[in-house]
């Protein structure tokens, strides 16, 4: 008995101090030394090969902004072909889309369910066009002179477009001097357009916004001024002015995708079961756990409600941080701050609502993230989900493209003139489609993959905000995950193996202890019978 209580003292210790000593012996390294390489790749700034302040070519003065993309050429000489050739010109691209064949998708097809569309509307979306003159759907996309390269280039922060100008820089702009500062991409040149998307700061995408011009590693740990203060053009490198990384919204094929992995490879963590969660987990969706985090982003959009005026002029109405919650021109709105995102799964291929598609399903989709568990290239992804009502035709049951803008009244735009039957019949005809006269208002959902405002490491998502009942994957289904589902079959079966486990321990260590009695008085009785009687 003392022998065996023995053995499981010393079976005890020894375990013990194995685990004191892979504990001691074995801890984790303090620091990510991949994370250190890519730090120090990043933190030494391109230094520019040509001051181009020193080049004859631009010393002299233009009197229109084609005469410094002639200038620019003259040294670039085949530069403009590259652009020309890109999606940021033509604002399409042709790729193939599962029912559709092959196809071009962007603004001049892709409706969205902010201000609808450009086509129509060209003169104040062009203020997003690296372009001069689009001022109609007639734009010359083979005139090289039409090419902005200062919307992109300039580095003096003094470059901007003018409102409702078709492209033009505005008035006050120094052609001279912004010809003479251009230089790689800042994040203002690109921000001008992609900050300010959907007719306002942070309004469509909600994780990129003009509070990341100057930020700090809470808000985003990339663009941070206090961390590694990347540009935009750090991820989304350009070869021939191809830029990597495409807008999901409007972007169908899987090809070309800046990704986190690009410079964090596959297996960022030292822990295995986190890098194992990149199979089907994106890395957004752990390290962005809220985006929208210094200015609210608008979630709900009903231009069923616009057109309402007062005393026959429009107004607008602010909430109490300023947002417009009401404009007479676009309806009602509704804003978000500090958002969590919602979840879905995405394969990298996308399809979306196009001029004169048919309204199959509530709400319309206007468009699709395609992907599902048992996709094998498809991961969790973090969205905001933009939902609305606008403008369709009841008979041939499909979205229109109303004419919003106009410089003046009586041309048919809705912004001027307050009449959706003017605007849908304009708008229509200047794409080349009927319009019935019969209109109505449908509730519409877009998707928006969150990609921006990477947050520090020490406030990515813990294990029990996705692995419980109630967690942010609660609504995604389709699949197990421990922690959160339940199944009756299985947990019965567990709760019985893990009983019956325990009995049989149980069980086995009363027997042990039982035979150990028994055999104790056995062996006492037979001493007892083997010892010598004294009194013989």
């Amino acid at each position: 008995m003392k022998v065996m209580y023995k053995n499981i003292l010393f079976i005890i210790l020894a375990v013990i101090t194995a685990l004191v000593l892979v504990n001691v012996l074995h801890k984790q390294p303090s620091y990510n030394l991949k994370l250190e390489t890519l730090k120090q790749e990043y933190a030494i700034k391109p230094t520019p090969s040509v001051d181009h302040s020193k080049l004859p070519a631009l010393q002299k003065k233009f009197n229109t902004p084609q005469e410094v993309t002639e200038a620019c050429i003259s040294c670039h000489t085949e530069t403009h072909k590259e652009i020309m050739n890109s999606s940021h010109w033509n604002w399409e691209r042709l790729s193939y889309v599962e029912g559709r064949g092959i196809s071009a998708s962007g603004k001049n097809t892709v409706l969205n369910n902010f201000c609808i569309g450009s086509n129509s509307n060209q003169q104040a979306c062009a203020a997003c066009h690296i372009g001069f003159g689009m001022n109609d759907n007639h734009f010359d996309y083979n005139n090289a002179l039409n090419v902005d390269c200062m919307v992109c280039h300039d580095n003096s922060e003094e470059y901007k477009k003018g409102s409702s100008m078709a492209g033009y820089p505005d008035r006050t702009v120094n052609l001279e001097k912004v010809a003479q500062s251009v230089g790689i991409p800042e994040r203002n040149n690109c921000g001008s357009c992609h900050f300010f998307s959907g007719g306002g700061n942070n309004v469509k995408h909600g994780d990129l916004e003009v509070a990341q011009l100057s930020t700090t590693r809470e808000v985003d740990v990339h663009m941070a001024v206090n961390g590694m203060n990347m540009s935009c053009v750090d991820c989304h490198t350009a070869e021939n002015h191809q830029i990597k990384g495409k807008l999901y919204s409007v972007s169908t094929s899987n090809t070309d995708r800046a990704t986190c992995e690009q410079c964090h490879t596959s297996t960022p963590h030292f822990s295995h079961v986190l890098n194992r969660h990149g199979s089907k987990v994106s890395c957004q969706t752990c390290h962005i756990p809220e985006y929208a985090k210094v200015n609210a982003t608008k979630m709900a959009w009903k231009w069923s409600e616009a057109g309402k005026l007062k005393d026959g002029q429009p107004y607008s109405e602010e909430d109490s941080i300023g947002n417009h919650r009401y404009l007479s021109i676009k309806g009602s709105f509704k804003w978000e701050k500090n958002v969590k995102p919602d979840y879905v799964w995405f394969n990298g291929t996308a399809d979306q609502y196009h001029l004169g598609d048919s309204i199959t399903t509530l709400p319309l989709q206007i468009n699709t993230l395609n992907g599902s568990y048992n996709d094998k290239n498809a991961k969790i992804i973090p969205v905001k989900i933009h939902v609305g009502d606008q403008i369709f035709d009841k008979k041939y049951k499909r979205l229109i493209q109303p004419k919003l803008y106009a410089a003046n009244q009586g041309d048919s735009a809705f912004w001027k003139d307050f009449d959706w039957e003017k605007a849908a019949a304009a708008g229509m005809h200047d794409v080349g489609l009927p319009f019935s006269g019969d209109y109505g208002f449908v509730e519409t959902e877009m998707y928006w993959p969150v990609n921006h405002m990477v947050a520090p490491k020490e406030q990515a998502l813990s294990c029990v905000e996705c692995h419980s009942h109630n967690g942010r994957l609660a609504e995604l289904t389709g699949f197990y995950m421990p922690g959160r589902d339940r199944n009756k079959t299985l947990d019965t079966a567990g709760t019985w193996l893990i009983v019956l486990a325990l009995i049989a321990v149980i069980g086995h260590g009363l027997m042990r202890i039982l035979t150990n009695i028994i055999k104790n008085n056995y062996e006492k009785q037979v001493i007892d019978y083997d010892k010598p009687d004294i009194t013989d």
